[in-house]
């Protein structure tokens, strides 16, 4: 009588909405030893020590530490990041970051001023792409002697 399945659809639907659209903060003079999972975006503009995974972009502001391994679909560092570090899809390093470790990421943006002392790999990860080896080519045509 007061409701109707449509608002109930609609309800559900914008709470997808709101779900997809949230940012996970951790605020400046707040610090995290442990590890974190997270499905949506993450924003580090306090302190972690510990591991990540986020299936979503995360973000190390200017005031943001991160210490430990770390795995994203997309990271942006304007702050500090020691450790391991894969990306999936864009590592994007502002003027102001630091960054010091091993790296794996498909593309790379580094500004500059950044500080940026890895090992890094760039490129689609190792399972798409075809293994190297010889290359198969034609046996030679045999030539007839008169």
């Amino acid at each position: 009588m007061f409701g109707s399945k449509t608002d109930d659809k609609n309800k559900k639907a914008m709470t997808q909405i709101a779900s997809s659209a949230s940012v996970n903060t951790l605020v400046q003079g707040t610090k995290v030893i442990g590890d974190i999972v997270a499905e949506s975006d993450i924003r580090i503009d306090g302190q972690l020590e510990g591991n990540l995974k986020c299936s979503a972009k995360m973000i190390i502001g200017s005031t943001g530490r991160v210490k430990g391994d770390v795995q994203c679909a997309n990271a942006i560092i304007e702050g500090e990041f020691e450790g391991k570090l894969r990306v999936q899809e864009v590592l994007n390093v502002k003027e102001t970051a630091k960054v010091i470790g091993d790296i794996k990421t498909d593309k790379l943006i580094v500004h500059s001023g950044a500080v940026f002392n890895v090992n890094c790999a760039m490129g689609a990860t190792e399972t798409s792409r075809p293994a190297p080896g010889p290359e198969k080519s034609a046996k030679p045509a045999s030539t007839a002697h008169a």
